[in-house]
This record gives structure tokens, sequence and C-alpha cells, in this order.
């Protein structure tokens, strides 16, 4: 590769590609990464490429690279926006470790990728090279600052003309860089052009003709510029599936899955990252008879679901973690009442506000125990965007199968993320059915629990002699308020038996490695592609290490403590924070564990420990091999 300072020379002109054809390179996976200002259209961009290499038969994974605030300051650090892309010639599974090629709108944005140790040293960057001689002497000023920044690194820099050539097709270059971007990269990795285009158009289906055929030219301009500029290519292998596939995001599936399981009632208030499950939902929930209410806020918003799952629809909300925690009290009304209920939280860092646009797994202990009293509750968690879809149709199943409320934990990175998988094929049992609405037999009772399993039968409000009186306080198998002790001993016991009845349901979770070992890497959520290759590279490098990954986290899955009992150490990989064991003051006593490693310990009595970090973003698996030779005694902790 060309060092930075040969690439960006002056006098090394803006045209690297040399005599001959340009020299391609076939690799088994690439990492590209789009990044510019806020609202130059970097995310859209990274969306279609992903999209289309999808369609093509690679492997994808995208992550949108989102600052925290709305407008923030052009050119700066905290503006960089944009997605990351990783295609593989087989199924991937998480955004991989650093990025391969890297297009940024300027310099600022490559800066801010460039000191989170996003970039690989041998990457190539092609970047927008109009800063280097703007009429803003300040501008000039920091476009020198950050080359020289940049000149201890070992990327080839490429300065490409972006805004010059988008101005003889657009009259605002910035509403236009992305689709030139988008044709550069259709020539470097051989996309389909006119299955790209098709991608554009589908994108722009609400803007005017012109608008569509301008992008379309756009990219043209910018598949010919790379064709005849760029001296190299980049070969990812396509297999095509023998399936239908189906594209999308974790938050389009989370609403796929919602149809898919009969639902018909959302109530939401708006948050970030949950807000795009209700953007899909408003336009296709109404062609099966869905419906969207947008409350006033969270407590409405909840409360409404609540309301419509009483009176015999098939109910839920979505939020994140600050609206989840205004959602406290109605949970638990939800759960005193028995009313089946979904609760979706996209997860994004904390606390309060925190960080509104990035990933963390920091809401699993406020799922658990975040009401007043005793609330027991069944909490699943989707691993890959296809799990998003499916979990949502078994989250309705058991909240209605157990009159009780079910939360699905998804998080940022699954939200926003494209992953292609099998189109699923919708069954039957799936859908919800209709309310019973036959009258109800003499001496039936609201709460007529069921010794045994703590299950009773639901009945609906407007069956004939099926009036009662619903309420939040302590009651007993009639509805009626009672405050004695054997009656509200009664109510939480019959309450918590329903979870230890679902837990015989389940199964253990697969082990993805040997049975035993000296090391078992557990997991949840959206970690498990990142866990699972780290746990392989570790494993061709001769280490006896092996993972599990859990999709029910209350109740837990059966036969974990005989699992973990084959291993020597057991250790959780988690996003959320954990005091390292060297930290000052922290001691075994004191010190704060993940999340998921603090619930292992309490349930099973195991001497688990954990890995985890809230940087806001994915893990990568590299930085878990590391973790784990840590654990193993062979390296120093990341």
């Amino acid at each position: 590769m060309t060092s930075i300072t040969e690439a960006s020379r002056p006098d090394a002109g803006n045209d690297p590609r040399a005599t001959g054809t340009p020299r391609s390179m076939k690799t088994p996976e690439h990492v590209v990464e789009i990044v510019s200002d806020s609202g130059e259209g970097a995310q859209k961009c990274g969306q279609i490429f992903g999209a289309v290499s999808a369609m093509m038969g690679n492997g994808v994974w995208t992550v949108e690279i989102i600052p925290a605030e709305i407008q923030p300051p052009p050119r700066s650090i905290g503006s960089a926006s944009g997605n990351r892309v990783r295609i593989g010639a087989g199924p991937v599974t998480n955004w991989g470790d650093r990025a391969n090629l890297v297009v940024a709108f300027n310099e600022q944005a490559l800066l801010a990728r460039h000191r989170l140790d996003a970039i690989a040293d041998d990457a190539i960057v092609l970047l927008e090279e109009m800063w280097a001689d703007h009429d803003d002497e300040s501008i000039r000023a920091e476009w020198s600052a950050a080359m020289e920044e940049l000149s201890a690194a070992t990327y080839r820099i490429v300065r490409v003309p972006m805004e010059e050539r988008c101005l003889t097709v657009v009259d605002d270059a910035r509403k236009g860089k992305n689709m030139f971007v988008l044709g550069m990269l259709a020539t470097i990795y051989a996309r389909d052009a006119e299955r790209t285009k098709d991608r554009i158009d589908q994108a722009l289906h609400k803007k005017s003709d012109d608008v569509r055929r301008s992008n379309r030219a756009l990219f043209d301009l910018g598949a010919a510029w790379a064709e005849e500029h760029l001296d190299f290519r980049v070969d990812v292998p396509t297999a095509p599936n023998d399936r239908p596939m189906v594209v999308m995001n974790g938050n389009q599936a989370l609403g796929m899955g919602a149809i898919a399981s009969g639902m018909d009632f959302l109530a939401m208030y708006p948050i970030t990252p949950a807000t795009s499950v209700s953007h899909y939902l408003a336009e296709a929930f109404p062609r099966v008879g869905g419906i969207v209410h947008q409350a006033e806020d969270e407590i409405a918003a909840v409360v409404a679901a609540i309301g419509a799952s009483y009176a015999g629809k098939t109910a839920f909300t979505v939020t994140s973690g600050p609206g989840l925690a205004l959602k406290t009290e109605a949970l638990g009304l939800a759960v005193m009442t028995e009313t089946p209920l979904v609760v979706i939280d996209v997860q994004r860092g904390g606390p309060s506000t925190g960080l509104p646009t990035k990933v963390e797994q920091s809401d699993l202990l406020a799922a658990l125990f975040g009401q007043p009293g005793d609330t027991p509750k069944i909490v699943l968690a989707p691993a890959t965007i296809e799990e998003c879809f499916h979990c949502v149709v078994t989250a309705r199943q058991i909240a209605e199968a157990f009159r009780t409320v079910v939360f699905v934990l998804s998080d940022a990175n699954l939200a926003t993320g494209v992953q292609p998988f099998p189109r699923p094929t919708p069954d039957p049992r799936w859908v919800a059915t209709l309310p019973d609405q036959r009258p109800v037999e003499e001496g039936a009772k609201p709460y007529g629990w069921d010794e045994r399993t703590g299950l009773s039968r639901r009945i609906v409000p407007g069956r004939p002699g099926g009036a009662y009186t619903t309420t939040g306080l302590a009651h007993d198998d009639e509805s009626k308020i009672d405050y004695s002790p054997a009656v509200n001993e009664k109510g939480c016991r019959m309450r918590s038996r329903k979870l230890a009845v679902f837990q015989q349901t389940l199964n253990p979770p697969p082990i993805h490695g040997d049975d035993e070992g000296d090391l078992l890497v557990v997991g949840w959520g959206s970690t498990k592609g990142a866990i699972e290759e780290a746990v392989d590279r570790a494993r061709a490098d001769g280490r006896r290490v092996s993972s599990t990954h859990l999709t029910f986290l209350s109740p837990l899955e059966p036969g974990l403590k005989e699992m973990f009992a084959r291993f020597e150490k057991v250790m959780t990989v988690e996003i959320n924070y954990s005091d390292r064991r060297a930290d000052p003051f922290v001691t075994e006593e004191n010190r704060r564990r993940g999340q998921l490693c603090w619930l292992l310990r309490a349930q099973l009595l195991v001497d688990v420990d954990c890995w985890t970090r809230v940087h806001g973003q994915p893990l990568a698996p590299g930085r878990i091999v590391e973790a784990i030779e840590d654990r193993l005694g062979i390296g120093a902790e990341s």
C-alpha cells in the first residue's frame, strides 16, 4: 500500500491509476465505511449498498454510525454519520474489527473514525478533496491539521473530486454525493448497476421523477469516475442462495413479526432507536387491520396498550430505556391484573438519556426488577435480525397463553443493522385466535387459578355472565380487593408459579464448540455473532474455549449449572458496565459486574466472571479474542 504522505502530497495528483488494468483483490470478506456530516446521506448509501450486496448473494451485516445530536455542528468530530457494511462470501454475523475501505465526505469525519481505531492500518481511504483548497482559511487549516494527525497512520488516501463532479448534475452537492459514492462502490465491488438503481428508486419512491432521475445520473457519474480513475477492485465472491431471501433491519423484522403473529394494536411514543418500528407499521399495519396509536407520552402509550389487551385485542408497546422507566407503574398494573402484554425494548446507552443513538445492553435488570413489589415476567432477547422476527411471534404466544407481560430486549445494533435471512413461511399457528365471546359458565372466576400451575382462564369484557371489577390492588380469585395475608401471599405465588411452569417447557441452550473445556463464554442479544467468531478464532489457535448464548433471561433456560460445571472458567461478554478487577478500590466483595453475570451468579450460585464494554459500539470479535486470552492467562486484559 502507498503511505498516506505519498498519496496525499500536493503533487501526487488525484488520479492514482497508472496504465493497464486495475488490480483486483479477491478476499472472503471486506469492511467498508461511508462517513459524512449528518444529513448528507451516507447512511442511505450504506443501506442500499448492503441491501444490493445481500441480494447478489453476499453475507452482509451493517451498522449505522449515528451522531448523538440531531443537528451537530458540521465538519466536527461529533458530526460523523454514516454506515459500516461488512460483506462476505459466506454468512456475516457482526460488524467485524476494522474497516478496509473508507469513503469520507470530509477529513473531520475521517478523523473521528481514525481516533476510534475503526480503520485498518492498510485501509484505502477515498476522501473528498474540496476542503484542501477551500476559500475559508480556517477550513484549510483544519484540513492541514487533520492530515498531519493522520500522517502517523499507513492508510492509502485517494482524493476524490466529489463536489466538483456532483455539481455537473445537481445544484446542491450535499444532496448528491451519497449516490456518487454509491456508484464508486458499485464499480469497486462489481455490484449490479440496474439492481442498484432499482433500489435507489425504491428508497426515493415518495420523491418526484426528476429527483429519481438525477440520483440515477449521479450513480452513473460515480461509477464512471471510479472506472476511469481507481486502480483497484475488490472481489468478494457471491453465492446466490437457492432459498428465497429477505433483506431488512431489526426494527423492520420486529414490525413484520408483529404482523405475522396476529397482533393488531401498537401504542408507542417516539424514542430513538425504537421509533422506526412505528414508522414501518404505520404504513404496513393498516393493510392487515392493525392500528398504530402514537400517544402523547410513554405512560399513555403503555396504558393504551394494556387497555386494548384487556378489551381482547392483541396489543404491544415499543420503547427504549428512558421510556421503559416511565412505563414502570403501568407494567406493574399489567402484571397484577394478569393482562397479556408484549413490551419491545430497543436498548440504547444509559443512564438517563445517556447515548441516544448508541448500543448498549443495560436494560436487563430494569426489565426484570424495574417495578415495585414482586412483578414476575418473561424476558427474551433476539440475537439476530431473523430472531427479531420470530421472537415477537413467540412473545405474543407466551403473553396470551400465560396471561403475563413478556419483554423482547432488542438493541440499537439490531435495530438499524441490515442482514439477509431466509424468507419466513407463514404458519397459521403463529396467529392469535379471536377472543372467546361465549357466555361464561356459572362459577367461573376472573382469577380462577389452577393451584398447581398458577394459570387461569382469561375473561374478556363483554362476555355474558363475565362481569367483574378489575383492580391493581391486592385481590382474591374473584378480583375483589382483599388485603389479608393469605390472599396476598396466594396471588404472588400464583403469578410467580407461571414462570416455573413455563421454564419446564424450555430446552438447555446449545453449546458452540466442545461440551467441556477451559473457558465457556456466555452471551445474550446481539453479541452472538461477534462472540462465536471470536471463539472460532481462539479455537483455531488451540484454545479450549466454547460459547453458549441465552435467549430466555427470565426464567433462565434449564441445565446451565450442569453446563458451567464442565468448564474450568465461565465468563459473560456483554455491552453494559462492570468494574475491572484492577480498578482502584475494587475488591471481589464490592466489584460491580455485568448484568447477565450478576443474574447468573445470583440464580445459580456459580462463580461467573464477566468482560464488558460500554463504548457505545458493537463488540468487535478481535477484542473478544483478547479478553478470552486474558481469562486464560495468555494475554493482557483489553
